[in-house]
């Protein structure tokens, strides 16, 4: 009974050591008392909050991701889906299939936020909404025009998808909505679920950002930088990127009409990107073969790896897909240390290009959209295992849905929001120098101080006191009196301006002059 109490022990401080912020801070060295005892009950707030975190895990957290594990000299990466289809249950190989529509792709995928429908679109005009839990076809159309691109709004009623003239909107049962004229031939398109903006980039490389719960146009900036069809959000802070074939990367938001930040990501072409779920790394590729992983921190390379990709996108455990030709390629950092080395790979059949690759949300499900189709593999450890109901929740009923719709337009994000840094929303700004006053300013002080002492009245005096001429003489007293601190601020600044024009000998000749100037003595 002890041995096991012990063993209880040993698990529960396992538990507590993994939510616990650190090592503790050390206080012994401080001599502020007051700054001591505020730290010390903070330490011990974090260690009670660590404990209760860890009795309710097994509550809070039925489930544990798991990934593949390979035994002895074997490696990962070389285990094929017919393999793990062999030791995975009924419900699970479910997600192993391929649906093959030569005449209508190439294709390209988008899931809902929670992972429950996939709105797959064909460029000759298929579009298909899809229950991934049940594998029914809820709407199948037929536009009879080009199809670029396809992208779920705030939930699974409504889908924008980018058609040979204007992005349309659509709601689940295959109804038009809206046609936006104003975007143009759209080729990429993205959704800001904080903010209700739908964002596009069309052929001539304008950025548009739209607010579709109002339907006005926030923002229409020209990016100057061409033609492009690489376009993704960062999660973390809601900046657009665009990567062009100048080998730049951009980042925009809907308030700027220049980019925040333009970064030359590789001497040629960039062919994809794609953001880690907590926004701070960055996956590019250039069409030199190369693929980098950024840190936007400090906006420096922390990786380059060799290889070409078409498309690029991270699970939301942090694995990286790579997608070229018919070959897809699983990177994976398992160190912590933001060091990707291969996982898994997977080739398709000869002949199928890999168009689009989009891991589904808390499923460990990749999709992938090729020229023939599309197919759906098995990628263990790629979903987050646990959703949580307020956030996602693949099983909502309809009236929890329209709560939570009620709920997030209630929590819309205005558009000044989006910033490269988000934790600066809500904090004071520095102190900023004060700003010198205009000259209009001054003088229209000036005259209102004259106005002011003209208007003035004056007390009434004896006889002979009271006279016009001193009265007049008081007044003009008064005026040069509220001009004088006006005046002597003209004379200070003149005198500054002065002294600063006067420069040394030196900058007043010409350069081949200047070695022949008296020095002055040290």
């Amino acid at each position: 009974m002890g041995a096991k109490k012990e063993n209880n022990d040993d698990e529960m401080d396992e538990k507590v050591k993994k939510y616990l912020r650190g090592e503790a801070a050390n206080l012994e060295g401080l001599k502020d008392k007051k700054l001591k005892g505020q730290l010390a009950v903070r330490e011990d707030l974090y260690g009670k909050s660590a404990k209760t975190a860890a009795k309710i895990e097994k509550w809070l957290l039925p489930s544990e991701g798991g990934y593949l594990e390979a035994e002895g000299i074997e490696k990962t990466w070389r285990i094929k889906q017919e393999s793990i289809a062999r030791e995975i249950d009924i419900s699970s190989s479910k997600n192993q299939y391929d649906i093959v529509l030569p005449e209508l792709g190439p294709y390209t995928l988008d899931f809902t936020s929670n992972g429950r429908y996939m709105a797959a679109a064909g460029r000759k005009g298929h579009l298909a909404i899809v229950d991934m839990k049940t594998l029914n076809l809820i709407k199948e159309i037929q536009v009879k025009e080009t199809v670029r691109d396809v992208v779920y709004l705030h939930n699974e009623l409504f889908f924008a998808v980018a058609q040979k003239k204007y992005p349309y909107i659509y709601n689940r049962d295959g109804t038009e909505l809206h046609c936006l004229k104003e975007h143009g031939a759209v080729l990429r398109l993205q959704f800001l679920k904080n903010h209700f903006l739908l964002a596009s980039i069309n052929k001539f490389g304008q950025l548009h950002y739209q607010d579709v719960t109002m339907g006005e146009m926030v923002g229409n900036f020209r990016t100057g930088l061409g033609r492009t069809d690489v376009m993704q959000v960062n999660p973390f802070n809601g900046v657009v990127a665009l990567g062009h074939s100048s080998g730049t990367v951009t980042m925009w938001k809907p308030t700027s009409s220049v980019p925040l930040v333009k970064m030359l990501c590789h001497p040629g072409p960039v062919s994809s990107l794609a953001f880690h779920p907590n926004g701070h790394l960055m996956a590019t590729s250039g069409k030199e073969n190369k693929i980098k992983i950024w840190d936007l921190r400090k906006f420096e390379v922390i990786q380059t790896m060799p290889g070409h990709a078409k498309t690029l996108n991270f699970s939301q455990k942090g694995l990286l897909a790579a997608g070229t030709g018919s070959f897809i390629k699983i990177l994976a950092d398992f160190s912590g240390s933001q060091n990707y080395n291969s996982y898994m790979t997977h080739s398709m059949a000869k002949g199928y290009q890999v168009g689009k690759v989009l891991f589904r949300p808390y499923e460990d499900v990749l999709g992938i959209g090729h020229s023939m189709g599309w197919s759906s593999i098995l990628i263990p450890g790629s979903g987050e295992p646990n959703f949580d109901s307020w956030v996602a929740n693949p099983f909502e009923t309809s009236k929890q849905r329209r709560e939570k719709e009620v709920h997030s337009l209630l929590d819309k994000l205005p558009p000044e929001t989006i910033m490269l840094d988000p934790t600066k929303v809500g904090t004071v700004r520095a102190p900023q120098k004060k700003e010198k006053p205009m000259k209009k300013e001054i003088e229209a002080e000036m005259e209102a101080a004259i106005e002011t002492a003209k208007v003035t009245d004056f007390k009434k005096k004896t006889k002979g006191r009271n006279k016009p001429s001193k009265r007049a003489k008081k007044r003009q007293e008064m005026i040069e009196r509220a001009k004088k601190p006006f005046l002597e601020q003209q004379i200070q600044e003149h005198e500054t301006s002065r002294k600063k024009q006067k420069t040394n000998p030196e900058t007043e000749m010409p350069k081949s002059l200047q070695r022949f100037v008296r020095q002055k003595a040290a």
